[in-house]
């Protein structure tokens, strides 16, 4: 099938992004590139993480949206995650999928036994089959697997993502129902192809840098139109080039939760313990300006509250949070240490470091607290609350 002379019709709804743009207490100002060029250093220290990134089948398809008709890049209203007074931003609407068949094009290029999973949260994957065994994942509500068996007594064995085990195969769904699901639940991604993209205030490269991501990372696609292609990176909204990223129709994968490698070895007790306590939340919901741990919360109100567990009291916003405490380089960062994200105009988001080039955080309405790596975006400073 040539997608280059195929004409895409779009229709998803997105959530509008929640933007800061007040000047940030730490004075981090906008950076302005001219060129669509790669930056070199950010990857550097991300050899490890990469070397086991996805495979081409987990990112192919990328001519399912060759190209996009649109009339317009209309924007909401910026809201800040900063206001939890005022109410949560709106969904719109948008024009970002894929036609039937490429969706079952796609998901037959990846899977060739597909299940998905039936739950509200998320489904345990376990090292071995029974109720009783580690827990070494999570299936995201919707995230797809390839199915490997299924036993007689109802557990089967499955690989999503990176992670390899076992869930009860009552909580999935398979066969033709997971096909038809698939082409409800899946999502346009961009997988960034170069050693480092600069996603933009606007679709104009002489527009205003928000943040870098390094190559590897999916982002969620909202629009596409010529050379351009409007992501989300948890609630901000900005610009990339499409010569720059492959897109594909993929759905949600697991994530793993075993302790990543070296990640709390030589810590104190208190930074161990809140990596597994903060551990324990992944795949609860995102709400703007909500603080509850399992009824949603956003992404500073989950640094809070991990934070108050231990007994640690900590602001309540992520400028705040980046305000107090001490500063460190963010080559020093410990478990249990925030790092800080800023979409150009200043800090708007904050994640906790787990070890291992990791940070756990509460993203956005569709990811919900997730684990990602820590240089997804670019982290603009780093605090330390306690030794």
């Amino acid at each position: 099938m040539n997608f280059n002379k195929k004409l895409l019709k779009i229709s998803t709804l997105c959530v509008a992004g929640a933007v800061t743009v007040a000047v940030s207490a730490v004075g981090m100002g906008a950076m302005s590139y001219t060129t669509e060029e790669p930056v070199a250093g950010i990857s550097i220290s991300l050899d490890d993480y990469y070397s086991s990134k996805s495979t081409a089948n987990e990112v192919a398809f990328a001519g399912v949206l060759a190209k996009t008709v649109e009339n317009s890049f209309e924007d909401a209203e910026n809201t800040t995650e900063e206001e939890t007074d005022e109410q949560a931003p709106e969904e719109e609407p948008t024009e970002a999928t894929a036609t039937d068949q490429e969706k079952e094009d796609a998901i037959a290029l990846n899977y060739e036994n597909l299940g998905i999973a039936k739950v509200d949260n998320y489904l345990n994957i376990r090292e071995k089959a029974g109720e009783n065994k580690k827990i070494i994942g999570k299936l995201p509500k919707n995230a797809g697997c390839e199915i490997y068996s299924i036993s007689k007594d109802g557990w089967a064995k499955i690989k999503s993502g990176k992670v390899v085990g076992y869930v009860s195969a009552e909580y999935l769904v398979t066969g033709d129902e997971a096909k038809e699901l698939a082409k409800e639940v899946g999502m346009i991604v961009a997988t960034v192809n170069t050693t480092t993209l600069k996603v933009r205030e606007k679709a104009d490269k002489e527009s205003t840098c928000l943040t870098l991501v390094p190559e590897g990372e999916e982002l969620e696609v909202k629009k596409v139109k010529d050379e351009w292609v409007k992501v989300v990176i948890d609630n901000d909204k900005g610009y990339v080039s499409k010569e720059y990223v492959d897109l594909s129709y993929q759905l949600a994968k697991g994530v793993s939760v075993e302790e990543v490698e070296a990640g709390t070895n030589g810590v104190s007790s208190t930074r161990a313990n809140m990596v597994a306590y903060a551990k324990q939340f992944l795949g609860n919901r995102y709400v703007w300006g909500g603080t509850s741990l399992t009824g949603g919360t956003d992404c500073s109100g989950f640094t809070m509250r991990i934070y108050q567990h231990f007994g640690i009291p900590i602001p309540r916003t992520s400028r705040a949070q980046a305000s107090s405490g001490t500063t460190i380089s963010t080559s020093s960062v410990k478990p249990g240490d925030l790092v800080f994200y800023s979409n150009g105009g200043g800090i708007n988001h904050v994640a906790m470091y787990i070890g291992g080039g990791q940070v756990i955080h509460a993203s956005n309405p569709r990811s919900g607290i997730k684990i990602s790596n820590m240089y997804y975006r670019t982290p603009v400073k780093a605090v330390r609350y306690f030794d």
